[in-house]
């Protein structure tokens, strides 16, 4: 109720702040719409493991890819994404909708991967998920920030984000 997952929706251009700015590598992004926000590199995973629950595991990772011109590296990214998450290449075929809770999740990241992002926001990836499957979710965060990509994690449970952030800050009323 503090406006984390707004903040995060205003960043990648989902809703548009009523005031205020928002500045990303020197630029000024508020009220840019969604689509810009992800071509000025910023790619989001929502809260509550939203998938294309129609489309394939595969589809769901082609349609992060949508502004690459480079198919043969969209391709190689795929595989990249499938050998990190094998349970996903399992699945490639299958809808996402029938993915668990923790498959949904790993898939929203991966998705949102595609676009090879300068920065990920990751709104609350461990909601409704399993401790052990929470964990290894973090571990893939971890991975994910330590490949290079800077991560803005929005998450309520304190104590995990706390444990693998860089700086961590609070949002109060």
């Amino acid at each position: 109720g503090s406006g984390k997952s707004t903040l995060l929706k205003a960043i990648a251009g989902v809703l548009k702040p009523t005031h205020g700015e928002i500045e990303f590598k020197g630029k000024r992004i508020e009220g840019m719409p969604a689509e810009k926000v992800i071509r000025e590199g910023i790619a989001m995973a929502p809260a509550n493991h939203q998938v294309f629950p129609d489309s394939s595991v595969r589809m769901n990772l082609e349609i992060g890819a949508y502004i690459r011109s480079d198919p043969q590296g969209v391709n190689q990214d795929i595989e990249e994404f499938f050998d990190r998450f094998p349970n996903l290449r399992e699945r490639s075929n299958q809808k996402a909708a029938l993915l668990s809770g923790g498959e949904q999740q790993m898939l929203s990241i991966a998705r949102a991967l595609m676009s090879r992002p300068k920065l990920l926001l990751l709104d609350e990836p461990s909601i409704g998920l399993a401790p052990a499957v929470m964990h290894d979710v973090f571990r893939r965060i971890v991975e994910v920030r330590d490949s290079g990509t800077p991560v803005l994690l929005v998450e309520q449970n304190a104590r995990q984000a706390l444990a693998i952030a860089d700086r961590g800050y609070v949002l109060a009323n």
